[in-house]
């Protein structure tokens, strides 16, 4: 009976750790889905719905979705990522960040947050509430990212909302590096 217990005590455990692992978006070693056309906010195409997928090619970028544009945390990751964009522009490192929402609400913030911030890589753009079409983003999602480089995921990390840490920045900033060399 011990051993049962211990059995079903283990079982119960490696479940709950499945559960607390999130996915969202294609995953490391999966070509990234393909072109969409979210809104751009500042960068070259401001004003005018852009495919960024299309702008940067096979070079490696990094993507932030997320759903929230008022969270500090996704304010740092987004700096965070448009200085390492900065740090690697020999390697023509790109870096976008896709707010999900509805445009009338998010436009005015994201031009004013653009503004402020003096991005010098990073294009924050929008687009619908569900993401674009087969890149499969979370709805429990609050901020995905993707790292890739020839149109392939070399990382994806998926946060709850209120689960990105100052950690979890310094991680993906971290794995900028399986990008670029």
């Amino acid at each position: 009976m011990r051993n049962l217990l211990a059995v079903a005590a283990v079982v119960a455990l490696g479940g709950a750790v499945l559960a607390a692992e999130l996915k969202s978006g294609p995953q490391a070693g999966q070509k990234v889905p393909g072109p969409f056309h979210p809104l751009n906010i500042n960068g070259e195409a401001a004003g005018k719905k852009n495919c960024l997928f299309c702008s940067n090619g096979d070079n490696p970028v990094a993507v932030v979705f997320a759903r929230n544009p008022d969270c500090p945390a996704t304010q740092k990751l987004i700096k965070a990522l448009d200085a390492a964009a900065v740090k690697n522009e020999k390697a023509e490192m790109g870096t976008f960040t896709v707010f999900l929402g509805a445009e009338d609400k998010l436009e005015a913030k994201l031009k004013a947050q653009a503004d402020e911030a003096k991005f010098k890589k990073m294009v924050l753009s929008i687009e619908s509430p569900e993401g674009p079409a087969k890149y499969n983003i979370a709805k429990d999602a609050d901020v995905t990212v993707l790292l890739y480089k020839e149109r392939t995921v070399a990382a994806n990390h998926a946060f709850e909302k209120g689960k990105l840490t100052d950690a979890d920045i310094e991680k993906v900033v971290a794995d900028v590096s399986k990008i670029v060399k």
